[in-house]
Formats: structure tokens, sequence, C-alpha cells
């Protein structure tokens, strides 16, 4: 893979391109800047800048004035690459706080082995509807600890929208779930996004996520997609690894508000 050349394809398609995530959030640009306007329980934050030293500051405050006029928090999704150098030393200055920084992961579906299964007993449900909705969230909350409230609204929205762009599955031990994850997909790019992939403590380490990212990636080649990308935490990164995923740049979540 030509590392250079996805890159920048991934921030003209991604991120300069931006669609909304959502019915109903929208996407702006102004400014050299490209952010997401989202729902009522959706993501709001900037997706793309092409900043310099000159401007950063000023356009670090805009938006900083803008969302908070509207009353949202927000995130500014940095990545390693963007410029200038030093945006996340200028936006903890302004007050905002960085999350855990992820890796940015990309892989050719053409170079992906794609026949990996879930072990025996454990069985892939797709999601459609508000209950396995809940089954998603309810996994998530387990696996990482965190509230799904707003991954709860947005997915059964994308659900239930008009467009077909996202698909969700969880993994069934029994009637037990176990995992879980999504996909989400952009009609008019080479790339499908795989979100989630939350395993509980005890069924860990038994080849569950390698499963759901191989459903996602023959779903998305069916649809078409040349690549699958995926913001990797340190415990995702291995499998990825070994699955033919290669690691472009980093992100951090800078969020304010």
């Amino acid at each position: 893979m030509d590392h250079v050349a996805v890159l920048a394809l991934f921030d003209r398609d991604m991120r300069e391109g931006a669609r909304p995530d959502s019915p109903g959030a929208r996407v702006e640009r102004v400014d050299k800047v490209v952010r997401q306007v989202g729902t009522e329980h959706g993501w709001n934050g900037v997706i793309w800048s092409d900043l310099d030293e000159s401007i950063a500051d000023a356009a670090i405050a805009e938006q900083m004035r803008y969302f908070g006029e509207l009353g949202r928090e927000f995130e500014w999704k940095l990545y390693g690459h963007d410029k200038p150098e030093d945006l996340g030393k200028r936006l903890r200055a302004a007050g905002f706080v960085a999350q855990p920084e992820e890796t940015l992961m990309i892989a050719e579906l053409g170079d992906l082995a794609l026949d990996a299964q879930p072990p025996e007993g454990v069985r892939l449900l797709p999601v459609t509807d508000r209950a396995g909705v809940d089954l998603v969230a309810d996994v998530h909350e387990q696996a990482f600890g965190t509230d799904s409230t707003r991954m709860r609204h947005q997915l059964l929205a994308q659900l239930t929208g008009d467009e077909d762009n996202v698909v969700a599955v969880v993994a069934l031990a029994g009637d037990v779930p176990v995992s879980a994850a999504r996909m989400e997909l952009v009609p008019g790019t080479r790339f499908a996004g795989l979100w989630g992939g939350g395993t509980i403590d005890s069924w860990r380490r038994r080849g569950i996520y390698r499963a759901l990212v191989a459903h996602r990636a023959r779903v998305a080649a069916e649809r078409g997609y040349r690549y699958v990308q995926v913001d990797a935490t340190s415990q995702s990164r291995p499998v990825l690894a070994r699955l033919g995923f290669e690691p472009l740049t980093t992100t951090t979540p800078y969020v304010y508000g």
C-alpha cells in the first residue's frame, strides 16, 4: 500500500469531503475548517482543517465561539499529520482535553483474509431494529465501561433512515450478547469505517473480534468498497495488523465544553 497516497485519499474522501453521519446532522465548510453539527444526541466536532501558524489560534477560537453559542460540547478530531505541527498544543492551551490517542489503520479489501468465523457456540446476528440496537448498546457499556446513549440514538437513526449506510451486528453465545460492532458506509467514497468491536471481558481472546472484522469487511467488499479503516486502540491494533491492516497515522480527540 502506498501510505502517502491512501492517506491523502482518506483526507479528501472522509474528512474534507465528509458527509453527515446520521439523519438530521449537517456538515459545514467555513474558513478552512470542516465541521459537523449533530442532532440532540449526535456528534459535534471538527473533522478536517487546513491551517497554518498565522490562523490556527483564530480558527480554534471561532469554533469555540460557534459551538458555544449552540450550547454544544464538541470534539476536534486531530490527526498526526495535521498542520500546524503544534496544533494539539494550541488546542490544549485553549482549554481542550485530549482523549487517548488511537491509530488510524487501513486495509485494502483485496489483501485481507476474510474467512475468519466466530468460535463454536457463538453466532452473528444482524441488527435491524430497536431491540438489536439495545443489545449493541448494552454490550458496549459492558465492554468499554462508558455511557452508550449517544451511540444508541445515532445507530437507531441510521438504521431507520432512508439511506442504507450502516451495518451492525451482535455476537450471541446462545441467547447472551457477548460482542457487537458496526460499520459506516459512505456512498461515493472508497472507504468503509469499522467502529465498536467491543467484547465483554469473559469472552475476549477467543477470536470474536477477528470474526466481526471479517464479517464487516466481507459486506464492504460485496458493496464495492476498496478500503476499510479503523481508529484502533492499543488492544485492537495487534489483531488488525495480523489481519492485514497497516498504520497510517494517529488520531486524538480533543474535547471542549
